[in-house]
């Protein structure tokens, strides 16, 4: 999984996100920094709100501690597929490595990291320039 410093990154760069079931995120301040949530619309579902933003409702006793938290106090964290799939036709290949995985771009740009997702998330900051 990356780490808030890869998501951050990654959203500061310009990656754009639309909630949907399954997508892992953090609330990175606060008492429940560090702990990972999932969409799921039976206990973490996603509701926009007039103005263009959104909100995150918990519903039932799962976080009992929540009721809703406003969608720019969460950071998503994105998985290898979501990654591959910014990627789009940049993305060559990708191979293991030792000590991990690496990521090779068309334009023959290779990103290593420990896992495949974290080699994923640094070839996609390589194309939106952030690198």
């Amino acid at each position: 999984m990356i780490d808030a410093d890869l998501a951050t990154r990654l959203r500061d760069a310009g990656l754009g996100w639309r909630p949907t079931s399954g997508d892992r995120f953090i609330i990175p301040s606060g008492d429940f920094a560090g702990e990972v949530f999932v969409v799921a619309e039976m206990t973490i579902e996603v509701q926009d709100v007039p103005g263009g933003n959104a909100v995150f409702k918990f519903n039932g006793t799962t976080e009992w501690a929540l009721d809703s938290v406003d969608a720019r106090r969460v950071l998503w964290l994105p998985r290898e597929d979501q990654l591959r799939d910014e990627l789009g036709d940049a993305f060559d290949t990708l191979a293991v490595v030792p000590g991990g995985f690496a990521v090779t771009l068309s334009g023959g740009s290779r990103h290593l990291d420990i896992d495949a997702e974290r080699a994923y998330a640094r070839a996609l900051l390589h194309t939106l320039g952030a690198s």
